[in-house]
């Protein structure tokens, strides 16, 4: 199960936890005339299990307007590595600057559960658009 929820906010869920993406344009950061766009998004996770995990790593591909690809992997979220317990959610805010004025992200964390078994949960495929553009997200 994975879309858009409203005209803001996405959602997928991969085995019982929850990845909402809510993205925004951030016009003060944003130098169109120089090419540079920058949008905020805000992720919640939640875990409807019945089991703890932990957040390892993430791993983000980021897809400008020219078909540009950036791909990103590291440890944790903004500098965590959070656990959570069944019902918790975890929320943070990122950032991604883009040279064109559109493009989509789409990722995916990797958990690791009490079992010590570790699983890869979808991060929705969301648009980075200008507020005023339409959505383009194939």
């Amino acid at each position: 199960m994975a879309g858009q929820l409203n005209k803001n906010r996405y959602e997928a869920v991969t085995h019982d936890i929850r990845v909402g993406v809510a993205p925004h344009y951030l016009d003060d950061q944003s130098s169109p005339e120089s090419g540079q766009f920058v949008w905020a998004y805000e992720v919640e996770i939640i875990n409807e299990r019945e089991d703890t995990v932990q957040l390892r790593d993430r791993y983000w591909n980021i897809t400008d307007a020219q078909g540009r690809i950036e791909e990103v992997r590291g440890p944790g979220v903004v500098g965590e590595q959070p656990i959570l317990n069944p019902g918790d959610r975890f929320q943070y805010t990122s950032g991604c600057p883009l040279s064109t004025s559109s493009g989509f992200m789409v990722g995916s964390y990797t958990m690791v559960g009490e079992n010590g078994d570790s699983f890869e949960v979808d991060i929705p495929a969301f648009a980075l658009d200008l507020p005023d553009a339409g959505r383009n997200l194939n």
